[in-house]
């Protein structure tokens, strides 16, 4: 259910609240900067804090036109301040609307010092989802459209990127998802005056839906309800997108009809610990890094989740964007990928 007036509360949980939360509770932001008209450089930033289990863990994912690098790195919730850790150094400037994100010297040889500002209202909702397996899923997801301002340095080169746009997520609750999806996808097509977000999820019997949630975020203040998905993508062998035309309905009417190409490659999650790895302790000031070729070698079917967020070219109308198109195809031979839309 959108949730657009809600009153949310932006900074992560503190330190000291762990005694009055469930033990799975967490509370993460994921931030995204990319050009307004190019697929590479990607990257994507996150942390997260669990406060029963005493853990801070975050991750950068960097994907340039042949190569993705990443770190990841995990502490003790106790032994940090509120700003961060490891290489990571963030603030909430002004709830909702600012955030001043620092990435510092790390294996990846990445760094930078930006500054993130809303173009959109943001999304809220609840995400509540029952598991055959384990406790139900059930919290807050925030959705917003921002662009920076600041710089990146690559292997020593700065560059700026004023202008350059930006979605970030924020969720917080109980997260427990277990098997039995079909089809992720949290698609977050960017258009100079507006940001087209979702996020859906279908089952393994026919594309029957579990989950439909989002809106598209005008930079006029308008949020337009997303009220119907329907889809025609088309995946490689290792599982990876490569194209699709995706149609999404609105409550007041409008239809977006949007040709995707994701052939950038990059923005496989493994790289930022989504395999299963976020919340978990490793004791204090851990960090380990990697870097996967873009050659085909590595796909959603190699490595340990299926999850990518792929930095992505959209065609809407006359109107070119960019954004960030996250799918996970299941890798079980029990499921087969249907289109949903016609001709």
């Amino acid at each position: 259910m959108t949730e657009a007036g809600a009153d949310f509360h932006d900074p992560l949980v503190r330190r000291d609240e762990a005694a009055s939360l469930p033990a799975r509770f967490f509370d993460r932001f994921m931030f995204n900067l990319h050009p307004v008209d190019d697929t590479q450089p990607s990257v994507i930033l996150g942390y997260g804090v669990y406060p029963p289990k005493d853990v801070a863990d975050g991750f950068a994912v960097i994907s340039t036109a042949t190569e993705q690098r990443n770190v990841r790195f995990s502490t003790e919730l106790s032994a940090t301040g509120d700003e961060g850790s490891g290489p990571l150094r963030f603030e909430c400037v002004a709830a909702n609307r600012e955030w001043r994100l620092q990435l510092g010297e790390n294996p990846t040889g990445v760094e930078l010092d930006v500054t993130w500002t809303a173009r959109t209202p943001y999304w809220l909702g609840s995400v509540e989802v029952d598991n055959a397996d384990g406790p139900a899923t059930s919290f807050d997801h925030l959705v917003q459209s921002g662009r920076y301002r600041g710089t990146i340095t690559i292997d020593g080169r700065q560059q700026p990127v004023d202008g350059w746009y930006g979605q970030r997520d924020r969720s917080r609750g109980v997260r427990t998802m277990s098997g039995g999806q079909g089809l992720h996808i949290w698609f977050q097509a960017q258009f100079a005056d507006r940001s087209v977000g979702f996020l859906l999820v279908e089952g393994r019997q026919g594309g029957d839906r579990l989950l439909l949630e989002g809106a598209v975020m005008h930079e006029d203040g308008t949020l337009d309800d997303v009220v119907e998905v329907r889809h025609d993508l088309v995946f490689d062998d290792g599982l990876d997108l490569t194209s699709g035309i995706v149609e999404v309905i609105t409550a007041a009417g409008r239809v977006y009809r949007i040709d995707c190409d994701g052939t950038a490659r990059g923005g496989y999650m493994s790289g930022g610990g989504y395999g299963g790895h976020h919340g978990k302790p490793r004791g204090r000031d851990h960090l380990e890094s990697d870097t996967y070729p873009l050659d085909g070698t590595v796909s959603p079917r190699t490595v340990d989740t299926a999850l990518t967020d792929r930095l992505t070219a959209f065609t809407w109308g006359e109107q070119r964007g960019t954004g960030i198109f996250e799918f996970a195809h299941s890798r079980s031979s029990s499921y087969r990928y249907l289109p949903t839309l016609g001709d």
